[in-house]
């Protein structure tokens, strides 16, 4: 029973990470990201294919993502179901707790659009690649599978290298980092958990997210880098400053800790 309640208790924490902070009506979302069609396709014609079936690093990708059913239904796998939206500005909330802040307390529409847009570029490129590539995702190499979120077939069968998924959270960590040094080390762990969080849901194979965070540091490297990623900074940084004077936390951040500290198996 006490496990029951446990687990009852941090779902209600968990999904507190996304309660708030849904585009309002009428609200722009940028149609571009930082790069343009060239930087992307420079930053990923080097990415090197997918692991051939059979070999050596595709055996030990499914030993890997085997070893983790054992988290299903688990405080960790709850924490991947609520990592499963990855778009701004509801996602961005997966860093309150690492930036001390409850995002949705105050307006950030610098912050939204600078997202926005690193959303658009990390996605774009992990986008670029896997349209050469042909690999399966776990869920789609055993129909059994249970993911984190619902699918439809053409989803389940869709493609897992490499990780968009990696690409953006890895990219979202990057670009908090640069407007909150103080906190780099904090925000990339969770652009790298979010990560962790797609091989617990059998979205993705060990392979596929390592080279997809490869892919967001590259990309976010590049977008801050940007002039306009740069005149949006001060901005960004003036929201972020507003929400953390607002007091208020994100009420799941106990129940984060917890799943964060379960070792994966």
């Amino acid at each position: 029973m006490k496990r029951v309640a446990a687990l009852g208790a941090a779902t209600a924490m968990l999904l507190a990470v996304g309660c708030a902070g849904a585009p309002k009506p009428g609200e722009a979302i940028p149609t571009t990201g930082f790069l343009g069609d060239e930087a992307i396709a420079q930053l990923t014609d080097a990415v090197p294919p997918a692991p051939t079936p059979g070999s050596i690093a595709d055996l030990a990708d499914k030993a890997a993502s085997a070893r983790l059913l054992a988290l299903e239904d688990g405080d960790r796998w709850l924490l991947a179901t609520t990592h499963a939206e990855l778009r701004p500005p509801l996602a961005l909330q997966h860093f309150d707790c690492a930036l001390g802040v409850r995002l949705g307390s105050a307006e950030t529409p610098a912050l939204d659009r600078v997202m926005a847009r690193i959303f658009r570029d990390a996605n774009s490129a992990a986008e670029r690649v896997k349209a050469r590539q042909a690999r399966l995702r776990p869920v789609g190499d055993d129909p059994d599978r249970r993911a984190c979120q619902t699918l439809t077939p053409a989803a389940r069968r869709s493609a897992s290298y490499p990780s968009g998924s990696a690409a953006v959270a890895t990219a979202y960590g990057e670009a908090f980092s640069a407007l909150e040094p103080d906190r780099a080390e904090a925000v990339r762990r969770i652009g790298h958990e979010i990560g962790v969080s797609r091989l617990v849901c059998a979205m993705h194979y060990p392979t596929d997210v390592a080279v997809g965070e490869r892919i967001g540091r590259d990309v976010a490297a590049r977008a801050i880098a940007s002039p306009a990623f740069q005149a949006d900074m001060t901005a960004a940084r003036a929201e972020l400053a507003a929400a953390r004077r607002s007091g208020l936390t994100n009420p799941g951040c106990a129940a984060e800790r917890a799943a964060l500290a379960i070792p994966l198996p």
